[in-house]
């Protein structure tokens, strides 16, 4: 009875489950493809070093890491026995049979209900590390100390001038820029799954026990992440003898607590420097990234990590500093990251010129040299090296001149066949035991990749798309930027990030592209309004004060001064002890100390800060769509001075009181003052900005449909004046050439002269323009014409 409501729905069942029954049938073929490979590996006895055989060895490091990560991610899937219970219940339904792959899905899943203690059953036959033990070479020198990178002096061009020119070297080139990220998984995952290599190799203990105090946790897919410290304690608890191994655990994991945030805040701190130092000087000369592209790349790929770190630490890490996870100036360190990264796309060719001469002029001549002192080359290798030296001897900066586009992709892949070729025990021409080929093969095919490969580098080594899956964290980051002025100027960094997103994605997943597209979009859309709001924000509150500068010189302030200088002459002693002398305007001019900073002076540098973002690039294109960030602050300028010039009319319904159209004229003057100094912050036209505003407070509603200064001017001079003109209480005075109030019982609330003689009716006119004065003029002589009229029928 319980499953008749199943047969009813079965169809359905195995619509909308396959998609997912299938993925973990093909989770299941992968498994048994990587197992199948393994065996092969470890038959053929393969060599491996990472600063030998790189691709090979990194590859082959990577395929344990990806079979790890897929069987703990399958393990966290909490319905997948009923997903795959129920579509083959439905399959029998229709069929009449399981599905032939069902009794092995089965017992995977079962198997894999803890898959680090299946997997280490697994690992038993590949126990022999060699790759992992290579890292020796590279991790420790990677994991280093802020200050130890500071007496090292890093990633400094200028701190040798001597050699700044000289090509910047390493026997292990790609290990210079290989993340350690990457590298911590390598160690964790690999000394976890072979474990018995830490009782008895002391340079595999301090390699795992070195990455277990750097890290609390591991990145498996994106957000989702791996508590290192208490797995390996789960995994190790049921083994004998391991209690040495456990406290070691424990031992790493108070380290990590305690020191681990500490560190990687000083090596942002660090790097936040270095890299800025990199950036001005590759931007005054740009030649330099030629002998000196490693540094740009290690730099890259040096940062990557700390963000990263930081970003995934920050939810995840047992909190007893909180204040090493807060960064307030991450976005520091990421806009000069961005820098790099534009100085490497702006001067590609630069550096393709360069490599192209290294790789004819040198590379060539040294394996040509190298090939020839083989002592056995068999017939496969020997043409594979001799392709190697031709393709690069026929390399010309013609060919870069002409825009030729390069591809070395074929190259790198007969290389890395080369490698597997000459990895195996019984090779004719061991790898291992001519080192100095892996390691000049390595300096070639990186300097290829400065070639064909630049933004395919630049992914590599600094793509930050994970923040799409961060959001939250990614949205917390730029408030805080914006609300320290000091790092407003680098808030261009997060729409910036925005045009990562779209790496993260891959093409047997296409369905995905739509979802991030739209992620993209909608942050860099929101960062960059908020960036415009912002600035907008300032430049009203410098306007609001240059208005009130300016209210102090209107004629109406100078009475109290005039009566005061009558007084004085007179020597006319007042009842009080005297008045305070009141200050006149511009005394805020007359600087005593330049330390006394006025709040003008910091609006103006907050606004000069942000104003440098917005204005830090023309556009930006975010999945096929292009951004301008100049466009966002010209629209709120827009929208804010159109508020602003109804507002300054200061229009009482209810007490029928406006400002005089000279006081009005006089703060729109300042706020068009102010608003045009923004062109010496940003290249944008703000007299379009005028122009839209002004054109339509002349008109009777604006764009928006709201009231203009023409219609409350309109209302006001026809519900206010003109009605009191009727009533007899104002009257037109041909020798002033205004109306002036006429003495009656109630006192009005205005003066009219104040409002219709000839200055008001020129800043009047002004201020509406002929389109405006024409609505106003055709206005009055409607009313006047209907008094008329009815004064007719009177008569």
């Amino acid at each position: 009875q319980q499953l008749a409501q199943l047969q009813k729905e079965k169809s359905e069942i195995l619509k909308n489950l396959a998609l997912y029954y299938f993925t973990f049938v093909d989770v299941m073929e992968f498994k048994d493809h990587v197992c199948e490979l393994l065996n092969t590996i470890d038959v053929c006895q393969v060599f491996f070093d990472i600063t030998v055989n790189f691709d090979l060895t990194k590859n082959y490091l990577d395929l344990i890491i990806t079979y790890t990560t897929l069987m703990i991610l399958l393990s966290r899937i909490e319905e997948r026995k009923a997903i795959i219970g129920l579509y083959n219940y439905a399959h029998e339904m229709t069929h009449g049979a399981s599905d032939r792959e069902y009794p092995r899905l089965g017992q995977m899943i079962v198997d894999y209900e803890n898959p680090l203690k299946k997997m280490m059953e697994e690992f038993v036959p590949h126990s022999k590390v060699y790759a992992l033990i290579s890292l020796q070479m590279v991790y420790p020198r990677r994991n280093l100390s802020a200050d130890q990178w500071r007496n090292a002096q890093l990633l400094s061009l200028i701190s040798a001038p001597s050699t700044m020119l000289n090509p910047a070297q390493s026997d292990t080139m790609p290990c210079e820029y290989l993340s350690l990220d990457a590298m911590e998984k390598w160690i964790i995952f690999g000394f976890i799954l072979c474990h018995g290599i830490l009782n008895s190799d002391a340079t595999a203990l301090n390699l795992w026990k070195l990455a277990l105090q750097s890290s609390s946790c591991l990145a498996l897919f994106r957000d989702e992440v791996f508590h290192i410290h208490k797995a390996a304690e789960d995994l190790f608890v049921n083994i004998r003898g391991y209690n040495k191994r456990i406290n070691d655990i424990r031992e790493c994991k108070e380290a990590a607590v305690s020191h681990a945030g500490s560190m990687h805040r000083e090596r942002r701190k660090f790097l936040r420097s270095a890299l800025k130092e990199l950036a001005t000087v590759l931007s005054d000369q740009p030649g330099l990234l030629g002998p000196k592209a490693l540094f740009v790349f290690m730099a890259l790929s040096f940062a990557r990590d700390e963000i990263i770190w930081l970003l995934r630490h920050a939810d995840n890490m047992p909190k007893k500093s909180a204040d090493d996870f807060i960064d307030k100036h991450i976005a520091e360190l990421i806009f000069y990251m961005e820098e790099l990264r534009a100085h490497v796309r702006k001067y590609g060719p630069v550096m393709q010129r360069y490599y192209v001469q290294y790789l004819s002029g040198f590379d060539a001549v040294v394996l040509n040299e190298l090939v020839q002192n083989l002592s056995v080359c068999p017939e496969d290798e020997s043409i594979i090296m001799s392709s190697f030296v031709n393709t690069m001897t026929s390399l010309s900066v013609k060919q870069v001149e002409d825009g030729e586009v390069f591809d070395f992709r074929g190259m790198r892949l007969d290389w890395f066949r080369l490698q597997a070729y000459t990895s195996v025990s019984k090779a004719s021409l061991g790898l291992a035991d001519h080192r100095e080929l892996g390691k000049m093969m390595n300096t070639i095919i990186f300097h290829t990749k400065m070639v064909d490969s630049l933004v395919e580098m630049l992914v590599e080594t600094s793509d930050l798309s994970i923040f799409c899956f961060y959001s939250r964290a990614f949205e917390k980051m730029f408030q805080q930027c914006l609300e320290l002025p000091s790092q407003s100027r680098y808030s261009i960094a997060f729409p910036l990030l925005c045009t990562h997103f779209m790496s993260c994605t891959h093409e047997l997943c296409p369905e995905e592209r739509h979802h991030i597209g739209d992620r993209s979009l909608s942050l860099c859309n929101m960062f960059l309004d908020e960036m415009a709001k912002q600035a907008r924000n300032l430049i009203t509150d410098i306007c609001t004060e240059q208005c009130t500068l300016s209210d102090q010189l209107l004629p109406k302030h100078c009475a109290k001064t005039i009566s005061q200088a009558v007084n004085k002459k007179s020597k006319k002693q007042t009842g009080k002890k005297g008045e305070p002398e009141r200050e006149k305007p511009g005394v805020e001019s007359m600087r005593k100390n330049r330390l006394v900073v006025t709040n003008l002076d910091k609006l103006h540098t907050a606004l000069s800060e942000l104003c440098f973002s917005i204005n830090y690039v023309p556009n930006m294109v975010v999945w096929e769509h292009t951004f301008t960030p100049r466009e966002y602050l010209t629209s709120h300028l827009e929208i804010r001075f159109t508020k602003s010039i109804v507002g300054m009319t200061m229009y009482n319904q209810a007490t029928q009181e406006i400002a005089k159209p000279s006081e009005l004229l006089t703060s729109v003057r300042a706020y068009m003052t102010v608003l045009q100094s923004i062109e010496n912050y940003v290249q944008i036209d703000i007299t379009r900005v005028f122009n839209n505003v002004l054109l339509q407070q002349t008109q009777h509603l604006d764009s928006h449909g709201e009231p203009t200064i023409t219609s409350l001017y309109t209302n006001w001079y026809l519900e206010t004046l003109l009605r009191q003109v009727s009533n007899g209480h104002i009257a037109y005075f041909p020798a002033m050439k205004a109306f002036v109030n006429l003495p009656t019982e109630n006192e009005l609330t205005f003066n009219a002269e104040e409002y219709s003689d000839i200055s008001e009716m020129r800043a009047l006119s002004e201020l509406l323009g002929p389109y405006g004065m024409k609505f106003l003029s055709e206005s009055l002589m409607w009313h006047i014409s209907s008094q008329v009229a009815e004064l007719k029928v009177i008569l």
